[in-house]
């Protein structure tokens, strides 16, 4: 495998851009040594690297690219709408078009704002929620990894340099899956909690062993929310177009007040979401005059013309194809081939698989079956050698057929065995590099 330009590319890129890379997730230290240091293009479940290197993309741009790299209809589309421009003086007339496209999958919610990104909207829904309120707490599940860069969330995790005390003492935590948590959390703060949000579904909720169903907990949660006067916003910017379509909102029949919407939604394209309730989305209107008004999202580049025709073809094409059904069909396939590869192996108790359609994920442990991020970029080290660019999550997506399945399970198969034989000895003399780190952690 070619790593001249990777090698290059890697000297400088720290010197240009803080983290070498615009989201941590994609930098140096989430990956071994022998990961590609940049990619050059990508079409349908393949990217290749600077130097040519072909790769198997198992997270497809960290779960948002769902039809496919370069997926063809979503770029002729594109195409189209490039004609025309891409960002003007007033709205674009395609703003009402995605914006009636959007609300008629959720008939829950009457209002709808665009954002680029999710940690603008899922901030957004906090001010709206502590408008609506006037109250000034924010709760989120504390075993959840993220929700926003902003300093509401950022303030609560390992990575709080830069955020004062005062801010980050106005969010609180609760145990995720837990009503008796939440409940606990509002005896404790009795009517000073301005929102919940959370996830509604994750990869590991395969594998649950609470008490309730998601749906259960959910519509308790819900319920228990309103009853305290709280907002509760349904965060969808992983689950959203993967779960179900549009998501568990649909998947669960649930009314939250808000929801979140991103990953996914528009092929990898720079489009996200808040949808809500009138009466608390239209606090960031301007029509009911001698009231106070919320600055809620204000983005030049929030009405870019052509990642929201991205967005309504992506909606067309899931309507037309049922995107839904192949994702979790392949997902499940390819759970119970790895299963199977895994107890060939007899490395059950050294490689849990979390067995999520929508996201089948992996857990890496050493002989004395202790999780260890060691092993893991071991793993992931030896699956690159495969031309499979792996981080212990497959996203399946409309692309990924039977080639692809048996590209990794080929892969899998010749890693699983690697993997085997080093539990004895350790990873240390079998790594290249460095172990990779966590995101969220307080020293580099």
């Amino acid at each position: 495998m070619k790593m001249d330009q990777s090698k290059k590319y890697r000297k400088v890129i720290h010197q240009l851009i803080p983290g070498g890379a615009h989201t941590y997730s994609k930098g140096d230290d989430q990956f071994p040594e022998n990961a590609p240091a940049a990619i050059s293009h990508g079409k349908g479940a393949y990217v290749w690297d600077i130097d040519g290197n072909m790769f198997l993309d198992c997270s497809m741009g960290l779960t948002s690219v769902s039809l496919g790299h370069a997926y063809p209809p979503v770029l002729e589309a594109i195409k189209e709408e490039l004609d025309k421009g891409v960002n003007f003086q007033r709205p674009s007339y395609i703003e009402k078009e995605m914006a009636e496209t959007f609300l008629s999958l959720i008939p829950q919610h009457d209002r709808i704002k665009f954002s680029k990104n999710g940690s603008t909207a899922t901030t957004a829904a906090v001010k709206l929620a502590r408008a609506h309120t006037g109250r000034k707490l924010v709760a989120f599940p504390a075993d959840h990894p993220f929700y926003s860069y902003d300093d509401w969330f950022i303030g609560k995790t390992a990575c709080n340099k830069g955020v004062p005390e005062e801010i980050s003492s106005l969010t609180v935590t609760f145990k995720s899956c837990n009503i008796d948590s939440l409940k606990a959390l509002f005896n404790q703060y009795p009517n000073q909690i301005a929102a919940i949000i959370t996830e509604p579904e994750k990869p590991h909720c395969a594998n649950c062993d609470c008490s309730v169903s998601s749906q259960d907990y959910l519509q308790q949660a819900i319920e228990l929310t309103q009853k305290n006067g709280a907002v509760f916003i349904l965060d969808e910017m992983v689950s959203g177009f993967k779960v179900d379509f549009p998501g568990a909102i649909s998947k669960y029949k649930l009314k939250p007040d808000l929801a979140t919407w991103g990953k996914g939604i528009a092929n990898g394209f720079s489009f996200c979401a808040l949808t809500g309730k009138k009466d608390i989305m239209d606090l960031g209107g301007i029509l009911a005059e001698g009231e106070e008004k919320v600055f809620l999202i204000s983005s030049t580049h929030g009405g870019e013309t052509s990642a929201i025709r991205a967005g309504i073809k992506t909606i067309e094409e899931f309507k037309n194809k049922n995107v839904i059904g192949h994702i979790h069909t392949v997902g499940n396939e390819l759970i119970q081939k790895v299963k199977a590869l895994i107890a060939a192996n007899q490395v059950e108790a050294f490689v849990d698989l979390i067995p999520c359609p929508w996201m089948p994920s992996f857990i890496f442990k050493n002989k004395t079956g202790s999780v260890c991020n060691g092993h893991r970029t071991f793993f992931m080290q030896e699956m690159i050698k495969q031309n499979i660019l792996f981080q212990g999550i497959v996203v399946p997506s409309f692309s990924f057929t039977n080639k692809e399945m048996n590209h990794f399970l080929k892969g899998f198969e010749l890693c699983i065995k690697k993997y085997k034989a080093i539990l004895e000895e350790g990873y240390e003399h079998q790594l290249k590099g460095k172990p990779t780190k966590p995101v969220f952690r307080k020293f580099n």
